[in-house]
């Protein structure tokens, strides 16, 4: 079993060296890292999440709403949104396609 040292992997808490038995901190990094594996995997699989995500960003950005919890609900009911983000993943799949064919020249 690996003791905690003073530096949690990256992008995690630090750890409370006395709260844990040294067992129970090696089996909550692995869950910690089995779910961020988890979560990424998700992520590559789900492109549409990184295009929701940016779009609704951008948008709260260049439109600095005042109440951002009633523009988020407005946003994320669009009844275009749908749409929206299955034509965006098109251009992106496009814009792929096209950077590696240019990269073959």
């Amino acid at each position: 079993m690996a003791v905690p040292n003073h530096n949690p992997p990256r992008g995690m808490e630090g750890y409370d060296l006395g709260a844990l038995s040294a067992e129970q901190q090696e089996k909550l990094n692995q869950f910690k890292i089995q779910t961020r594996l988890g979560n990424e995997k998700f992520l590559r699989d789900h492109p549409e999440v990184d295009v929701l995500l940016a779009g609704f960003l951008g948008d709260v950005l260049t439109q600095r709403p005042e109440n951002i919890r009633d523009f988020a609900a407005d946003w994320f009911t669009k009844p275009h949104l749908k749409d929206s983000v299955h034509s965006q993943l098109k251009q992106r799949e496009n814009s792929l396609r096209e950077a590696r064919f240019n990269r073959k020249l």
